[in-house]
């Protein structure tokens, strides 16, 4: 099992995003109402966070910036320059997509005036129940394929960015090869080159050991604490080695 921790704060906005639109896409399709209810939950939580943060200039930026370091790879020994125009043309697609999005990034779920009745009901508990919001109720009961138009029309100016974070993501995600460590006692540290920023680190563990990592980290350095996971919920750090697979995301 892997878990990523990212280095700066437009990784992290990434991969929260990233994290909200696979819970809409496994949603969205399901007929139950209650699937519609966890997609409409993700949707706005997908529209906050894209009105706080800045997202499609920040993707914008991401994506000009692997442009430029592929690019620079273009002769470089062992580079196949098929592939690696297949994969410029792929970012360069998806800064065109980005660019015909008229208006600003989830402008269509932020101003419909249905989703924002749920959006004042979903901070309370138990908010969003048939009598708080029978419009709501009434539309849970609605055929699937009235629901799906529904997130189809919502999603219309989101899409662009979902596709841009899946790949630059990917591309992070495979930039570094994965090195076999160990933490002596549940513990690694490591510095960091200044010079080279890296972007995400994934920790790769095998699911039986029933460990996890806490990570913290900057552009200096990042510290992992090994957690044992035990059936009852508690934690409690490792006092044991435990070996495991680092890959520090560079591109």
């Amino acid at each position: 099992m892997i878990f990523e921790h990212p280095l700066n704060e437009r990784i992290r906005t990434l991969l929260r995003l990233e994290h909200l639109f696979g819970q809409l896409d496994h949603f969205v399709p399901q007929p139950s109402p209650w699937a519609a209810r966890a997609a409409i939950g993700a949707l706005l939580e997908i529209a906050d966070i894209v009105a706080c943060a800045d997202v499609r200039n920040e993707l914008l930026k991401e994506l000009d910036r692997h442009i430029a370091i592929l690019n620079r790879l273009a002769h470089q020994r062992g580079v196949d320059p098929g592939m690696l125009a297949d994969v410029v043309g792929n970012l360069e697609a998806a800064v065109a997509d980005l660019q015909e999005v008229s208006g600003s990034l989830g402008r269509r779920a932020r101003e419909d005036d249905f989703l924002k009745t749920i959006l004042h009901r979903v901070s309370i508990p138990g908010g969003t129940c048939s009598f708080d919001l029978p419009h709501f109720h009434s539309w849970l009961l609605q055929p699937p394929d009235v629901r799906q138009a529904g997130f189809t029309g919502w999603l219309s100016d989101l899409r662009p960015a979902s596709a841009a974070i899946q790949l630059v993501l990917s591309l992070i995600r495979t930039s570094a090869r994965p090195q076999s460590m160990l933490a002596g006692r549940g513990l690694f540290q490591e510095a960091l080159d200044p010079q080279v920023p890296l972007q995400m680190l994934c920790i790769g563990l095998d699911p039986a050991a029933c460990v996890y990592p806490e990570i913290s980290g900057h552009h200096n350095r990042f510290n992992i604490r090994f957690m044992h996971a035990w059936p009852d919920g508690r934690s409690t750090p490792c006092q044991e080695d435990i070996p495991f697979n680092l890959t520090c995301c560079v591109l």
